[in-house]
């Protein structure tokens, strides 16, 4: 039992709190019931083709021998001509004729159980924490809604590729300065997902964000 005890003690994970500026203010201890340092690989790989399943709109469509127009003669008679027998220039085997197995809009969607995709969530977050590229910030305020003001604040951060800016509350002029951005996306922390946090390169919450996070894993 005590080495369990101490082993659980080795995980308790921590992220900087950073000011608009840049500068490190403390060290956000996280909390210990989400942030294990635990990641299923399994469990990401399955909310990865959900995700990518719902996306798709399944609208790809082909006409069968039925569907297309023409072919309402039969080409020549049964017998005598030597030919093989042909009932309908749209058979499937002539050109421009129907397909025999070819796609029909269809509906790709399905869902994981709620369970599942906790843990897949969580799984996302922890293998950010692990990666050192989870980070806080103590609030997110701009004055004007101006693309350069939400980017001297990622410059301030030295945030290198994609970034997921995750907020307790955002503002008009949080959302217009940052969607001219191509390098960030910016989300409540009750709507950003599995996949939000697994396709950015860092993650930024806010201190008040990080504080409301475990509501999204009660009941």
């Amino acid at each position: 039992m005590k080495k369990n005890v101490k082993a659980t003690a080795k995980k308790e994970l921590s992220i900087p709190i950073y000011n608009s500026k840049g500068k490190e203010l403390e060290r956000y201890a996280l909390d210990k019931e989400l942030f294990t340092g635990n990641v299923n690989k399994g469990i990401l790989y399955q909310a990865v083709l959900m995700y990518n399943a719902n996306k798709r709109h399944g609208n790809a469509s082909t006409k069968t021998r039925g569907e297309v127009s023409g072919g309402g003669k039969k080409p020549w008679r049964q017998k005598g001509t030597g030919r093989a027998r042909a009932g309908s220039t749209r058979s499937p085997l002539w050109r421009g004729g129907g397909k025999i197995f070819g796609p029909h809009p269809r509906d790709f969607h399905y869902d994981l159980p709620k369970k599942i995709k906790a843990l897949a969530f969580l799984s996302s977050l922890n293998s950010k924490v692990i990666e050192n590229k989870m980070t806080g910030i103590d609030s997110l305020e701009i004055q004007e809604a101006k693309t350069k003001n939400f980017k001297s604040i990622v410059d301030a951060l030295k945030l290198k590729g994609k970034s997921l800016f995750v907020l307790d509350n955002i503002d008009d002029k949080i959302k217009k300065a940052s969607r001219n951005l191509a390098c960030v996306n910016v989300k409540n922390y009750k709507n950003f997902n599995t996949m939000d946090v697994l396709m950015c390169d860092n993650i930024v919450m806010t201190k008040v964000a990080l504080g409301k996070l475990p509501e999204r894993f009660k009941g």
